[in-house]
């Protein structure tokens, strides 16, 4: 149990390290939030908000993060919740009226009010990145049982915008082509094997080589170590990175591995052979190892395996 929590810590903290960089906020921004305000946002101006909104029933929030970016004269608060987890909280929309709540009240005490006064938008985004669609309400009103008359007017309404990876990359009409880093980050989280694995990281190499990505260069390396090479290619053994190695070493030693591939197969397929012939037990070693092309000391050793089984 303890050593899944710890796991789980893992994967929000190299997540959180992502999403602590502006340029991963603009592009989600600007990629996934299909409205038309957003070419009006001034990306120049995000910065991250600390959570010292952080009461003490929120203590352990550790998988949300704040930003703020400038909307003409107001800052636009991006709220943005990371649920990295395969289970879907079918009362989300109860959590973000919450948290909402809660972010305006701290808003409220630094009197970070609009120019005209009133409190500034805040955009609630949940990303998911589990492998069921998420089918839990996307409007708190959806949850609470409709009465008849004049009591339905008092049920909250609160919306947040879900982005379902897996949805999105699996929809056909959606395409990356534009450079994207999370468009990267969830086609890597979604790869359909590992050549497209090896696709897709050769092209986040080439976009993240100047120095000026040093930082993010490094989150993902920490996130591709800890996250995605343990869910997408286990058994991958991998050197202990240090953050200065970067991520085309990851990116070769996948190529590295991809071409070892085909040798890989045919030994296995040579090894099926020879040991089907030596289970019709009529062959010598010496003449299974001309059928199956392996050497006689191959086929002992897996005649041995295989009186080693009957046992």
């Amino acid at each position: 149990m303890a050593h899944h929590h710890h796991h789980h810590h893992h994967h929000d903290h190299s997540y959180k390290l992502l999403f602590s960089h502006p340029k991963m906020v603009k592009d989600l921004l600007i990629g996934f939030v299909k409205e038309d305000w957003v070419a009006q946002l001034d990306f120049s101006t995000l910065e991250k908000v600390s959570g010292s909104y952080i009461t003490d029933t929120l203590q352990n929030r550790e998988d949300d993060i704040i930003w703020r970016v400038r909307w003409g004269e107001t800052w636009l608060y991006v709220y943005l919740l990371l649920e990295f987890q395969s289970r879907i909280d079918p009362y989300m929309p109860v959590r973000i009226m919450s948290y909402l709540g809660l972010l305006y009240q701290d808003l409220i005490r630094q009197k970070a009010f609009a120019p005209e006064g009133g409190l500034p938008p805040v955009l609630p985004v949940v990303l998911y990145n589990g492998e069921k669609r998420w089918d839990a309400a996307q409007n708190v009103a959806d949850l609470i049982e409709p009465l008849p008359g004049g009591l339905t007017h008092y049920r909250p309404e609160l919306k947040y915008l879900l982005l379902d990876e897996g949805a999105i990359v699996a929809d056909p009409n959606w395409s990356d082509r534009s450079r994207n880093v999370v468009a990267t980050l969830f086609r890597l989280e979604h790869n359909r094997d590992e050549k497209d694995l090896l696709g897709v990281l050769s092209t986040l190499v080439e976009w993240l080589k100047g120095s000026e990505q040093t930082a993010l260069r490094r989150a993902f390396v920490v996130w591709i170590r800890r996250v995605l090479l343990p869910n997408r290619a286990p058994g991958m053994e991998l050197p202990e990175f240090n953050d200065l190695q970067e991520l085309h070493e990851v990116h070769d030693m996948l190529a590295e591995r991809i071409k070892k591939w085909p040798e890989r197969w045919e030994q296995k397929g040579r090894e099926e052979v020879a040991l089907n012939l030596i289970k019709m037990n009529l062959l010598s070693d010496a003449q299974i190892a001309e059928a199956a092309k392996l050497s006689e000391a191959e086929v002992r050793a897996l005649r041995g395996e295989v009186s080693g089984d009957q046992r």
